[in-house]
């Protein structure tokens, strides 16, 4: 079932949900019209051609009304006409060549920015304390049945074979583009990611806006860095992001490398890092299989920003790696294996469980194997103390198996290493141990 059969199976009763006095306020307010009867006007099959244009800018207006939604029982006839009035428009520029003209253009934008374009308040819990997005459940926006077709509609216009771009960039302008950022702070993970559909479609078709696109979201990156650490749509942002660093050009500019270590590096101390790191993940290793030689300054700039005590990130920064790893080029491995070793080490050596076995799972990756094999004799001496000592004191039976395996395989990689360093750490134990003793003579 298409979208627009989904939108008008959609019962009075699912669009107009009855919701009683909620704990929290909506997550966004809009200024209400004040009381307008509305009328349904007749269908666009029921009229010439000819006449189709005007009655077009009619719909439009009609569907400029806001309604009250945190009043469920108010208007009910109203809601509903507006609702059905929207989803004509989706169908009539979906089904519909040549229908989009130049007169409809602003029309069309004043519509959207009516519905749409809003303060996004700030969250905030029921009994008053700071909101946690991990934790906190988010408010739905309250008229979600009309911006979700009116986000619809606009989608369905820009998509338009009609569509031209001389004409729109005259009203999707800068201004627009701050307006719709504002709007990825709602806390409705549904207008998130129409959001991003949208953002991404203005960003493919209006080369000149591309610029102003990338500084606006570096802004808002900073805003969260630096200043509040509070944004709901920063996944979203970034998973637009990654899009667009797909598409740069080679060589990279300046203020792209720039833009990796001043923003997506940072971006990796939020408090909230879960939310959106998967999207941050990719957005890196996007930038180094452009160009391999920001491998050290990435590798770097994470280990110094290594958790310390927060065992979850360090899961999410040893997945980070081990992608980084996995398309590393073997030259520039080179130049960040002892760093990058001595910090696993300390992950293997980890008393939680999880860090230590996602450390340990590196062993099970044949390229990363690879790279440790051919440089043997710079990474095994680091990592063979920690491997050997807790294969006999982890308390975690599973780690045993893991580490097992992890000195099976340096085994076969260097038999002479391997021999070697079990003799230097047996002695080194067997001093231990004697000058323990003497101390307590």
């Amino acid at each position: 079932m298409n979208q627009i059969s989904r939108l008008k199976q959609s019962s009075i009763k699912d669009a107009i949900p009855v919701i009683k006095t909620p704990k929290r306020q909506a997550s966004s307010r809009f200024h209400v019209t004040g009381q307008i009867e509305l009328e349904k006007l007749v269908k666009f099959k029921d009229v010439p051609p000819s006449d189709r244009q005007e009655l077009f800018i009619k719909k439009l207006n009609q569907c400029n009304v806001i309604f009250d939604f945190t009043d469920a029982q108010s208007n009910l006839k109203g809601k509903e006409i507006k609702r059905q009035t929207l989803i004509e428009l989706v169908e009539y520029i979906t089904n519909n060549k040549g229908v989009i003209t130049e007169p409809l253009y602003p029309e069309i934008i004043k519509m959207f920015s009516t519905n749409l374009f809003r303060t996004i308040p700030p969250q905030v819990n029921p009994e008053g304390d700071a909101f946690d997005p991990e934790d906190d459940e988010p408010v739905l926006e309250v008229a979600w049945p009309h911006l979700q077709i009116v986000y619809e509609f606009f989608l369905r216009f820009i998509e338009s074979p009609d569509f031209n771009t001389n004409i729109g960039k005259h009203y999707i302008d800068q201004h627009f583009i701050v307006c719709l950022l504002e709007l990825f702070d709602s806390e409705d993970p549904r207008e998130r990611d129409f959001l991003k559909t949208t953002l991404h479609r203005i960003y493919g078709k209006f080369l000149n806006l591309r610029a102003f696109i990338r500084r606006s979201m570096n802004y808002i990156f900073f805003q969260f860095i630096y200043e509040n650490e509070r944004h709901n749509g920063i996944a979203e942002l970034l998973e637009i992001l990654g899009s667009i660093i797909n598409g740069f050009a080679l060589p990279l500019k300046e203020e792209h490398k720039v833009f990796l270590i001043r923003v997506l590096i940072p971006l990796h101390k939020g408090k909230c890092l879960a939310l959106y790191h998967p999207q941050l993940a990719y957005c890196v290793v996007q930038f180094l299989e452009k160009d391999p030689t920001l491998t050290e300054p990435v590798v770097l700039g994470l280990l110094r920003l290594w958790p310390k005590v927060n065992s979850s990130k360090e899961v999410m920064f040893l997945n980070e790696m081990e992608e980084i790893l996995d398309i590393i080029d073997p030259q520039e491995f080179v130049k960040i294996q002892v760093p990058l070793f001595n910090q696993l080490a300390k992950c293997v050596s980890s008393s939680h469980f999880q860090v230590a076995e996602r450390a340990l799972f590196y062993w099970n990756n044949d390229y990363i194997l690879n790279l440790i094999s051919d440089n043997a004799n710079v990474i095994l001496p680091i990592m063979f103390t920690p491997l050997y000592k807790n294969s006999k004191t982890h308390w975690n039976p599973s780690i045993h198996g893991l580490v097992y395996n992890a000195l099976k395989l340096i085994m076969e990689i260097s038999p002479k290493l391997f021999d070697e360093y079990t003799n230097q750490y047996k002695e080194n134990r067997q001093m231990f141990v004697l000058k323990k003793k003497n101390n307590f003579k």
